[in-house]
Parts: C-alpha cells; sequence; structure tokens
C-alpha cells in the first residue's frame, strides 16, 4: 500500500452562488468553504486517541461539533451549566486538542458578495455552485502538499445528502480523468497540477460521517480558518497560525497563492508580493 495522507473535509455556509443570507449569522460574512484538515495515515491513530481522551474527560457521548459549542447549544447546552472557570478550562482543552494532534488545516473559503461581483456579470447564469470551485481549489492544493512529501491523497468530504454527495463525486472523478476545470488563461498564476498529476496523486474518495473523530477535526478547525480570512488577528485563529497548525504555517506569503488555504488572506498575500 502506497504512503497516504487523508483529507478531511466539512463545509460551511450555502454551495449557491445567489443565496439569501436571511438572517445573518453572528459572525457578520456570508461565505461559502469546503476544508478541514490533513493527516498522515500513520499518524491518524494517534489524532484519534487524542480525541477519546478529550471526549472520555468530559463524558461527551455526540459528536463534537463547533457550532454547537460557540452556541452552548444542542448536544452542548450543557456547557451554560459549568462554571465561567470550568467552560474556559473546557474550552483551552478543546483548543490544547486541536494543538496536539498530528493534522494540519486547510481550505478554501469563497466569499460570496466578492463572487458575485467578480462574476455575476460576466457568466449571468452559467456560474457554478460554489461547492464546484471550492472542491477543485481545495483538493488541488491538499494533492500538491501530499506530491511534495511522495504521499498520495485520500479525500473524505463529511456525508451530506444523495444529490450533494453525488455531485462531489463528480467533482472528483473529473479532477482524476480531465484535471481542473478552470481557464487556463485565468488559473496558469497558480501553478495547476496535470490530469495525469491528478491520477497519479488521487487514491479515492471515502466519505466519513460525522460521528467520524476526524471528520470532527475537520469541522474544528474549517471555523477559524473562514473567519481568519476575515480578521486575522482572530484568537482562534492566530493560534493556530502561531502554532504551526495551519498549511501556510512556515510557507512564504509569495506561495500561499498556489499552496495554501485560498480566502481573503490569500488575495492579500497576492497583492502583497507584487
Amino acid at each position: 500500500m502506497p504512503n497516504i495522507v487523508n483529507f478531511y473535509l466539512d463545509d460551511s455556509g450555502a454551495r449557491h452562488p445567489d443565496h439569501a443570507p436571511g438572517k445573518r449569522a453572528a459572525h457578520g460574512y456570508d461565505w461559502f468553504a469546503l476544508g478541514g484538515v490533513l493527516v498522515k495515515q500513520e499518524d491518524e491513530d494517534a489524532a484519534r486517541a487524542l480525541h477519546k481522551a478529550f471526549c472520555d474527560r468530559w463524558n461527551i457521548a455526540d459528536a463534537i461539533h463547533s457550532v454547537e459549542i460557540r452556541g452552548r447549544t444542542g448536544n452542548f447546552l450543557w456547557l451554560m451549566e459549568l462554571s465561567k472557570a470550568n467552560q474556559e478550562k473546557f474550552f483551552e482543552e478543546l483548543y490544547q486538542l486541536m494543538r496536539s494532534a498530528p493534522v494540519t488545516g486547510l481550505a478554501c473559503v469563497i466569499d460570496r458578495p466578492g463572487y458575485n461581483a467578480r462574476y455575476a456579470e460576466k457568466y449571468a447564469g452559467q456560474r457554478w455552485m460554489l461547492c464546484k470551485s471550492a472542491f477543485n481549489i481545495v483538493v488541488e492544493r491538499a494533492a500538491k502538499h501530499a506530491r511534495s512529501m511522495g504521499y498520495r491523497l485520500r479525500v473524505s468530504p463529511e456525508r451530506c445528502n444523495k444529490p450533494e454527495d453525488a455531485m462531489i463525486k463528480g467533482y472528483y472523478e473529473d479532477l482524476r480523468t480531465k484535471g481542473p476545470p478552470f481557464a487556463v488563461d485565468t488559473s496558469d498564476k497558480y501553478a495547476p497540477m496535470t490530469a495525469g498529476q491528478f491520477k497519479e496523486t488521487l487514491y479515492e474518495l471515502k466519505p466519513k460521517k460525522k460521528s467520524s473523530p476526524m471528520a470532527q477535526f475537520a469541522d474544528l478547525f474549517l471555523w477559524p480558518i473562514c473567519i481568519g480570512g476575515y480578521h486575522a488577528g482572530n484568537r482562534p485563529f492566530q493560534r493556530l497560525m502561531q502554532d504551526g497548525k495551519l498549511i501556510e504555517c512556515g510557507m512564504a506569503s509569495e506561495e500561499w497563492p498556489m499552496l495554501a488555504t485560498k480566502a481573503v488572506l490569500d488575495e492579500l498575500a497576492l497583492q502583497a508580493s507584487r
């Protein structure tokens, strides 16, 4: 069996470019994101053991769901019953779980208003679902990461529903057989991989349920990556950067547009390098 890097993917936000935000989320932004964590196959048992130890300490039987934890709702309503000191202890131990696990965060975060300002008039009714752009971008960057180590890539998105799972499977198969779908004249600056390179690198598509500990790591990492694209000073994002837990850590900013998380910060780095 070849050396494998597993890429666990979660999503955040609505996939349609014309989604009406309705009651805006507490953070005040309108994005669609796809991303999570990369972990070498040989390191996954250690990550799972850390997850189990954390859940055992806090008597957690349900899936760790970051939106419920942040809001202290649903299966994590019990956090409201803790003293302030114990709430702080819980959140610190949760962060230490993320820090200690042998995983690396990577995502593609698409700002919907920015996307529409750039493409709504140009492509009118022919715009893609945002998940198509996000999947192709983030999987290519994960594949580049795997290739840099001489590994192959297993892609494990969280299961959703049959139509959306089928869309993701189609995007994956197209990457293996046709390569990335973006226009050559606009994507050349990102050093795109060829269809042949994708076929060499992509090992398999293996969806996971929310009950998977690794899918829960993906969920935990995705939100701070999303919000960090708008506010680099956001504390959880800042800590992950300082502790080297995101793919861009230790990477020159000029390399971010080709290799790191695609987000607002990616565009800032590109501008700064000019």
